[in-house]
Protein backbone atom coordinates (compact mmCIF):
# COMPACT_ATOMS: atom_id res chain seq x y z
CA UNK A 1 0.00 0.00 0.00
CA UNK A 2 1.17 3.50 -0.70
CA UNK A 3 -0.26 6.87 0.21
CA UNK A 4 -0.05 10.10 -1.72
CA UNK A 5 -0.01 13.54 -0.17
CA UNK A 6 -1.86 16.51 -1.60
CA UNK A 7 1.45 17.76 -2.99
CA UNK A 8 1.84 14.49 -4.87
CA UNK A 9 -1.72 14.42 -6.21
CA UNK A 10 -4.12 17.32 -5.71
CA UNK A 11 -7.64 16.19 -6.60
CA UNK A 12 -8.43 19.73 -7.71
CA UNK A 13 -5.75 19.40 -10.40
CA UNK A 14 -7.07 17.41 -13.41
CA UNK A 15 -3.54 16.92 -14.74
CA UNK A 16 -2.41 15.33 -11.46
CA UNK A 17 -5.35 12.91 -11.40
CA UNK A 18 -4.89 12.01 -15.06
CA UNK A 19 -1.21 11.34 -14.42
CA UNK A 20 -1.69 8.90 -11.54
CA UNK A 21 0.24 5.68 -12.11
CA UNK A 22 -2.27 2.92 -11.31
CA UNK A 23 -0.41 0.07 -13.01
CA UNK A 24 0.04 -2.00 -9.84
CA UNK A 25 -2.89 -0.61 -7.84
CA UNK A 26 -5.60 -3.05 -6.71
CA UNK A 27 -7.89 -0.46 -5.10
CA UNK A 28 -8.09 3.29 -4.62
CA UNK A 29 -8.86 4.76 -1.19
CA UNK A 30 -9.85 8.40 -1.39
CA UNK A 31 -9.49 10.17 1.93
CA UNK A 32 -8.86 13.56 0.34
CA UNK A 33 -11.44 16.33 0.62
CA UNK A 34 -11.95 20.04 1.01
CA UNK A 35 -13.14 20.12 4.63
CA UNK A 36 -13.13 23.81 5.61
CA UNK A 37 -16.86 23.86 6.39
CA UNK A 38 -17.18 27.58 7.15
CA UNK A 39 -14.80 28.68 4.39
CA UNK A 40 -16.85 26.68 1.89
CA UNK A 41 -19.63 29.23 2.30
CA UNK A 42 -17.46 31.97 0.75
CA UNK A 43 -17.24 32.47 -3.03
CA UNK A 44 -13.63 31.26 -3.16
CA UNK A 45 -14.24 28.38 -0.77
CA UNK A 46 -17.34 27.27 -2.66
CA UNK A 47 -15.36 26.90 -5.88
CA UNK A 48 -12.53 25.08 -4.10
CA UNK A 49 -14.92 22.68 -2.37
CA UNK A 50 -16.64 21.74 -5.62
CA UNK A 51 -13.32 21.43 -7.45
CA UNK A 52 -11.99 18.86 -4.99
CA UNK A 53 -15.07 17.12 -3.59
CA UNK A 54 -16.96 16.77 -6.86
CA UNK A 55 -15.03 17.53 -10.06
CA UNK A 56 -11.76 16.03 -8.89
CA UNK A 57 -13.50 13.04 -7.35
CA UNK A 58 -15.37 12.40 -10.60
CA UNK A 59 -12.03 12.23 -12.42
CA UNK A 60 -10.68 9.80 -9.82
CA UNK A 61 -13.74 7.57 -10.17
CA UNK A 62 -13.16 7.47 -13.92
CA UNK A 63 -9.58 6.36 -13.35
CA UNK A 64 -10.87 3.52 -11.16
CA UNK A 65 -13.41 2.61 -13.83
CA UNK A 66 -10.70 2.53 -16.51
CA UNK A 67 -8.73 0.04 -14.42
CA UNK A 68 -11.76 -1.90 -13.21
CA UNK A 69 -10.59 -1.59 -9.60
CA UNK A 70 -12.64 -0.76 -6.48
CA UNK A 71 -12.70 2.72 -5.06
CA UNK A 72 -13.24 3.46 -1.37
CA UNK A 73 -14.47 6.98 -0.74
CA UNK A 74 -14.53 8.56 2.73
CA UNK A 75 -17.73 10.56 3.17
CA UNK A 76 -19.30 12.58 5.96
CA UNK A 77 -22.37 12.89 8.15
CA UNK A 78 -22.62 16.43 6.77
CA UNK A 79 -24.62 14.92 3.88
CA UNK A 80 -27.50 15.02 6.42
CA UNK A 81 -29.17 17.98 8.13
CA UNK A 82 -28.17 16.96 11.66
CA UNK A 83 -31.69 16.47 13.00
CA UNK A 84 -31.25 12.73 13.65
CA UNK A 85 -28.83 11.21 16.17
CA UNK A 86 -28.44 7.99 14.18
CA UNK A 87 -28.20 7.58 10.41
CA UNK A 88 -28.96 4.40 8.45
CA UNK A 89 -26.94 3.84 5.29
CA UNK A 90 -29.97 4.42 3.05
CA UNK A 91 -31.09 7.71 4.61
CA UNK A 92 -31.89 10.32 1.92
CA UNK A 93 -29.46 13.21 1.59
CA UNK A 94 -30.40 16.49 3.26
CA UNK A 95 -27.23 18.65 3.42
CA UNK A 96 -27.52 22.18 4.77
CA UNK A 97 -24.30 23.87 3.64
CA UNK A 98 -21.96 23.90 0.68
CA UNK A 99 -19.53 21.40 2.21
CA UNK A 100 -22.32 18.88 2.85
CA UNK A 101 -23.75 19.48 -0.61
CA UNK A 102 -20.42 18.73 -2.26
CA UNK A 103 -19.95 15.58 -0.16
CA UNK A 104 -23.46 14.38 -1.09
CA UNK A 105 -22.77 15.04 -4.76
CA UNK A 106 -19.52 13.10 -4.42
CA UNK A 107 -21.34 10.16 -2.87
CA UNK A 108 -23.71 10.05 -5.84
CA UNK A 109 -20.78 10.13 -8.27
CA UNK A 110 -18.99 7.28 -6.52
CA UNK A 111 -22.19 5.22 -6.28
CA UNK A 112 -22.52 5.46 -10.08
CA UNK A 113 -19.55 3.09 -10.35
CA UNK A 114 -20.48 -0.46 -9.44
CA UNK A 115 -17.26 -1.34 -7.61
CA UNK A 116 -17.47 1.21 -4.83
CA UNK A 117 -17.46 1.53 -1.07
CA UNK A 118 -18.68 4.80 0.40
CA UNK A 119 -17.46 4.92 4.00
CA UNK A 120 -19.48 7.56 5.83
CA UNK A 121 -17.99 8.80 9.06
CA UNK A 122 -18.12 11.70 11.52
CA UNK A 123 -15.91 13.97 13.61
CA UNK A 124 -12.58 12.47 12.58
CA UNK A 125 -9.67 12.88 15.00
CA UNK A 126 -6.08 11.96 14.23
CA UNK A 127 -2.54 13.18 14.63
CA UNK A 128 -2.06 16.90 14.22
CA UNK A 129 -4.53 19.74 14.57
CA UNK A 130 -8.00 18.62 15.67
CA UNK A 131 -10.77 19.56 18.09
CA UNK A 132 -9.59 17.33 20.95
CA UNK A 133 -6.01 18.60 20.71
CA UNK A 134 -7.24 22.20 20.62
CA UNK A 135 -9.43 21.71 23.70
CA UNK A 136 -6.54 20.06 25.57
CA UNK A 137 -4.27 23.00 24.70
CA UNK A 138 -6.89 25.51 25.87
CA UNK A 139 -7.46 23.57 29.09
CA UNK A 140 -3.74 23.59 29.83
CA UNK A 141 -3.56 27.33 29.17
CA UNK A 142 -6.46 28.08 31.52
CA UNK A 143 -8.69 29.29 28.71
CA UNK A 144 -12.46 28.72 28.97
CA UNK A 145 -13.80 28.47 25.40
CA UNK A 146 -17.40 28.72 24.24
CA UNK A 147 -18.34 25.47 22.48
CA UNK A 148 -21.52 24.75 20.51
CA UNK A 149 -23.97 22.26 21.98
CA UNK A 150 -26.46 21.99 19.11
CA UNK A 151 -24.54 19.45 17.00
CA UNK A 152 -24.56 15.74 17.84
CA UNK A 153 -22.23 12.99 16.74
CA UNK A 154 -19.45 10.55 17.60
CA UNK A 155 -15.71 10.95 17.38
CA UNK A 156 -13.96 8.69 14.89
CA UNK A 157 -10.26 8.01 15.33
CA UNK A 158 -8.24 7.80 12.13
CA UNK A 159 -6.57 4.53 13.16
CA UNK A 160 -9.98 2.88 13.60
CA UNK A 161 -11.31 4.37 10.37
CA UNK A 162 -8.27 3.05 8.49
CA UNK A 163 -8.72 -0.38 10.09
CA UNK A 164 -12.36 -0.43 9.00
CA UNK A 165 -11.42 0.42 5.43
CA UNK A 166 -8.71 -2.25 5.43
CA UNK A 167 -11.30 -4.75 6.67
CA UNK A 168 -13.65 -3.85 3.82
CA UNK A 169 -10.93 -4.39 1.24
CA UNK A 170 -9.76 -7.63 2.85
CA UNK A 171 -13.20 -9.22 3.18
CA UNK A 172 -14.94 -7.59 0.19
CA UNK A 173 -18.54 -7.47 1.44
CA UNK A 174 -21.21 -6.29 -1.03
CA UNK A 175 -20.38 -2.95 -2.60
CA UNK A 176 -22.30 0.05 -1.28
CA UNK A 177 -22.36 2.52 1.61
CA UNK A 178 -21.14 1.70 5.11
CA UNK A 179 -21.40 4.02 8.10
CA UNK A 180 -18.30 3.82 10.31
CA UNK A 181 -17.64 5.65 13.56
CA UNK A 182 -16.29 4.76 16.95
CA UNK A 183 -18.71 3.38 19.53
CA UNK A 184 -20.07 5.19 22.55
CA UNK A 185 -22.90 7.59 23.23
CA UNK A 186 -23.83 10.36 20.85
CA UNK A 187 -22.39 13.62 22.21
CA UNK A 188 -22.24 17.31 21.42
CA UNK A 189 -19.01 19.21 20.84
CA UNK A 190 -19.61 20.77 24.27
CA UNK A 191 -19.81 17.30 25.85
CA UNK A 192 -16.50 16.31 24.27
CA UNK A 193 -14.86 19.56 25.34
CA UNK A 194 -16.02 18.93 28.90
CA UNK A 195 -14.59 15.41 28.79
CA UNK A 196 -11.24 16.74 27.60
CA UNK A 197 -11.18 19.46 30.27
CA UNK A 198 -11.93 16.89 32.97
CA UNK A 199 -9.16 14.61 31.73
CA UNK A 200 -6.76 17.57 31.83
CA UNK A 201 -7.66 18.30 35.46
CA UNK A 202 -10.04 21.18 34.80
CA UNK A 203 -13.65 21.45 35.93
CA UNK A 204 -16.16 20.19 33.36
CA UNK A 205 -18.12 23.42 33.69
CA UNK A 206 -15.15 25.59 32.72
Amino acid sequence: ARGLTRAECDLADPVAVAGLDLADVDAIVNAAAYTAVDQAETPEGRRAAWATNVTGLAALVERARERGIPIVHVSSDYVFDGTASEHPEDEPFSPLGVYGQTKAAGDVLVAGYARHYVVRTSWVVGAGKNFVATMAMLADKGVSPSVVDDQHGRLTFTTDLAAGIAHLLATRPPYGTYNLTNTGPVQTWADIAADVFELRGRDRSD
